[in-house]
């Protein structure tokens, strides 16, 4: 309802009833009740699949839904559609579109908010965010997103209150985390999370080293990429997890690596194996990156140092790498954003174009002719 309001195409639809999750697989064949904490029904209608929820209530605190600190344990008490709206996060999202009269239902004046541009949460932010940390990062994912500002009071409670988002689970922050760089406003969203302060908590690594960093590079590096993950989305191109998070981490492991090689003397390549390993380790515990996404993120690291070299068989063989092409997008990145590497990426640019007979011949070696010693002449004497 709050994207139509705005003039803009929704991306789905979330239905929301009075019927509770097994009502509704009763009604529905192809039904299946999804969730502990909060319980929801997918209904599948071809490749589309419906979501849809049960009205909730309010929380309460005797009954074990709440914990002490504040945080939700469970959040299956159903209630009615007044209930339901007073207990969602910000107002513009308590907007319902009652399908029996082609009427908007606005119990938190949500549409003023939307009018205003404005973010606000229902109730005492405090509690809110208490309840759910999670939600400042929704706060700040919205806000880029709609370009809408942040009411004073959430401002002044995400500021406060950042350090919740230390208890959230792992695979949880993984799948926030794509939520708020996979949605076509990652740049605007890292300004906004290193704005208020929310950034360390995802990538604690790379937020010390973009505080420390001079130049500009890492800074440049990431919002070079965000940027170009925004054009693809927008474009409908398709976009993969491991690269995001092999850009985010890369300075952590490429400062690792150099900490490595300054205490050990081994090839380069090998430092930044065990760099990569030591970093992927330390953000597991902010965020938990599925294997299917640290193996390929491993690829596009590793095979950066392979790019230097450019005579004999391997560059022939590197081309044939399943991650070559993410891992040169890589590199060309790392070149734009003001490494020392622009040489390498219009070599590798240039060298993709050639035929097969071309490319052979760009890296062939040349055999040195060898020297032979003169013969001595027999004497006849």
């Amino acid at each position: 309802m709050r994207d139509l309001l705005l003039g803009r195409e929704p991306k789905d639809f979330d239905v929301a009833t009075d019927a509770h999750p097994e009502q509704i697989r009763e009604l529905f064949r192809s039904a299946r009740i999804i969730g502990r904490r909060f319980r929801l029904v997918h209904v599948r209608f071809g490749r589309e699949v419906i979501e849809v929820a049960t009205f909730r209530a309010p929380h309460e605190t005797d009954n074990g839904m709440v914990a002490e600190d504040g945080r939700i344990l469970r959040d299956n008490e159903y209630g009615s559609i007044e209930t339901d709206a007073m207990r969602r996060d910000f107002t513009v999202n308590a907007l319902y579109y009652d399908i029996s009269n082609f009427s908007v239902i606005d119990y938190a004046n949500g549409v003023e908010d939307l009018r205003a541009g404005r973010l606000r949460l229902i109730g005492d932010p405090e509690v809110r965010f208490r309840e759910d940390p999670v939600r400042m990062l929704r706060a700040v994912r919205f806000s880029a997103k709609l370009g809408f500002r942040i009411d004073d009071e959430v401002e002044e409670a995400i500021y406060r209150l950042g350090s919740l988002l230390e208890g959230i689970s792992p695979a949880r922050m993984f799948d926030e985390t794509l939520k708020l760089f996979h949605g076509g406003s990652a740049l605007q969203t890292f300004e906004a999370l290193r704005h208020y302060d929310l950034y360390r908590y995802l990538f604690p690594m790379t937020d010390e080293v973009l505080a420390h960093e001079e130049q500009g590079f890492p800074d440049m590096f990431v919002a070079n990429a965000l940027k170009n993950t925004d054009e693809r989305i927008n474009e409908g191109k398709p976009v993969t997890p491991a690269f995001l998070f092999a850009v985010m981490l890369w300075e952590p492991v490429r400062h690792r690596m150099q900490d490595v090689l300054a205490e050990e003397d081994i090839p380069e390549a090998q430092a930044l194996q065990i760099a990569s390993s030591q970093v992927l380790s330390e953000q597991a515990r902010s965020i938990g990156i599925p294997r299917r996404f640290s193996l390929p993120m491993r690829d596009i690291w590793h095979i950066q140092p392979r790019f230097h070299f450019r005579r004999g068989k391997r560059p022939l063989k590197l081309l044939t790498h399943p991650k070559f092409r993410a891992a040169y997008d890589f590199l060309c990145l790392r070149a734009r954003s003001g490494e020392d590497l622009q040489e390498e990426c219009e070599w590798w640019t240039e060298f993709q174009t050639k035929g097969e007979a071309e490319q052979k011949q760009s890296v062939a070696v040349k055999k040195k002719r060898s020297r032979r010693r003169p013969r001595k002449r027999k004497s006849h004497d």
